[in-house]
């Protein structure tokens, strides 16, 4: 009998890149460059919330323009307890993920009983919604925002507040993301979800519960944005409504285009590649999106953009 091989979930790119990544940390830290690593800090806490996207787009085929939604939970989780006295690192961030996995369920039990525009448009309303109770907040800052004065603190004394250690700890994250995603997308549960992608009445004919499956895809995309929300509020150790706007939930999406939806680690090199695009051009003109935008067009005529176009066209047979 033949041994059954295991779904290969690791790939050179990957290895390359996060190899890459943990060099240049260790350099930057060598020579105290401490803007550039909370740059690289930025681009890998952006890379697991692309991440999460991936797993709705690119395994599920779900195109959302809500997720910047549950990045905005994890990061007022993460503000509003800092303001009540409660400092605790480990709290903060499975506060983040729980809260945000919530919201995840009540927005998606609605949201995935439609499929293509009517599912963009729902997730986005949702989002927006959110958006305008954060504005709303005005005990915690409203639309001024929400400072927080002190950063999530971990046991050993480790504290989000120095760049190394959040660099750090982004980076253990998002590798173990990474691979737990690739074998998740390799699993049953992943080749459920790609099959209703495909074709969900044949997947339903065969006894699988699809609304269930992208359910719980959707809970645990969520969770993972928040948790890249609690990480972005100790980054940048402040909190404001502009986290859940539409233009996030934009950017998280044109990441999952530029590196390629087909890919795992696409969305890991589509954060990166947004992150160095946006730094570079801004040094240039405030209106770097103007310069950004026809570059994202051609990546999408591309192909690096056939994912999309695929999506596209399933969405307009819908």
């Amino acid at each position: 009998m033949r041994e059954r091989r295991r779904p290969l979930v690791w790939s050179s790119t990957a290895a390359a890149l996060f190899v890459a990544v943990a060099v240049a940390l260790l350099a930057l830290g060598i020579f105290g460059e401490s803007f550039y690593i909370r740059l690289v800090t930025r681009a890998m806490i952006l890379a697991l919330a692309a991440l999460a996207l991936h797993l709705l787009v690119g395994v599920a085929g779900l195109v959302s323009l809500g997720q910047a939604a549950f990045l905005g939970v994890g990061a007022y989780a993460v503000g509003i307890l800092a303001e009540h006295g409660v400092h605790d690192g480990v709290v903060h961030w499975l506060v983040a993920v729980a809260a945000a996995a919530l919201t995840a369920l009540l927005v998606g039990a609605p949201s995935l009983r439609t499929r293509g525009v009517p599912f963009i448009m729902i997730t986005l309303a949702f989002a927006q919604m959110l958006y305008f109770v954060s504005n709303s907040l005005s005990r915690y800052g409203g639309n001024d925002g929400l400072t927080i004065w002190v950063p999530s603190r971990f046991p050993g004394g480790l504290s989000s507040s120095k760049p190394e250690t959040l660099a750090w700890l982004s980076f253990v994250i998002l590798l173990l993301a990474y691979l737990g995603l690739g074998r998740l997308r390799a699993s049953r549960f992943g080749r459920v979800l790609r099959g209703a992608k495909e074709n969900e009445r044949r997947m339903s004919a065969l006894g699988f519960a699809v609304q269930r499956y992208r359910l719980a895809a959707f809970v645990l995309s969520g969770a993972l944005t928040g948790l890249a929300g609690a990480m972005l509020a100790n980054l940048t150790e402040f909190v404001a409504p502009a986290y859940m706007s539409w233009h996030r939930s934009g950017e998280l999406l044109a990441m999952v285009v530029l590196g390629g939806s087909v890919h795992l680690h696409g969305a890991v090199v589509g954060a990166f590649l947004f992150v160095f695009i946006e730094e570079t051009l801004s040094r240039f003109t405030s209106h770097w999106a103007l310069v950004f935008g026809p570059f994202l067009v051609l990546a999408v005529l591309t192909d690096r953009g056939r994912t999309l176009r695929r999506l596209t066209t399933r969405i307009r047979d819908h």
